[in-house]
């Protein structure tokens, strides 16, 4: 005979601060580069209808820190031969591209667009009017794209939103690409 107390085991579904904690992960990926945009915005998406805890491990599973087990060495290795080549081409290319020297850390932002009131005036076609800006918050200097319509990039990945530069960084305003070098 079945009682109508029966009781199913179903998994518990993941809490906010569980989903809070995968979203940081997430975000901080992106920000390193470590994801696309287009990986970004779907896991994301998986995240926040994730039904089970293990749904949201898997989501951050690449992105957890180097060392410890043979498959995460293996998957580091993997990763550091598959990004040779871009590397390399990135190396032949960091000395023939014009340098953009960071500028005095200051109260406002640094604008960079077409428009003379920019603080730097880019003078080419996929140059947006106000394309980003670039300004120093807490000793890191941060890059922000104001809603261009060609993109801007750092070390060839296109930035959405900000991201975090320093001396060495390749950054794009539409096709005009940079070497960042401090004073």
């Amino acid at each position: 005979m079945t009682s109508s107390f029966e009781f199913h085991p179903f998994p518990a579904r993941p809490s906010d601060a569980e989903r809070d904690r995968v979203l940081d992960v997430l975000r901080e990926g992106a920000a390193q580069g470590k994801l696309s945009h287009d990986t970004f915005v779907r896991r994301m998406e998986l995240a926040l209808a994730a039904r089970r805890s293990e749904d949201l491990r898997l989501l951050t599973a690449d992105l957890r820190p180097e060392g410890g087990g043979w498959s995460e060495r293996m998957f580091g290795a993997v990763s550091a031969v598959s990004g040779f080549p871009e590397r390399m081409r990135r190396a032949w290319q960091a000395e023939r591209l014009p340098k953009l020297m960071l500028p005095e850390p200051g109260p406002y932002p640094l604008r960079i667009g077409r428009d003379p009131s920019n603080g730097l005036r880019l003078s080419h076609d996929t140059v947006s009017r106000v394309h980003a800006e670039l300004v120093l918050r807490s000793g890191a200097w941060v890059l922000r794209d104001l809603g261009s319509t060609n993109g801007t990039t750092v070390n060839g990945r296109r930035v959405t939103g900000t991201a975090l530069v320093r001396e060495g960084d390749h950054i794009g305003f539409g096709q005009m690409v940079f070497r960042l070098t401090a004073r």
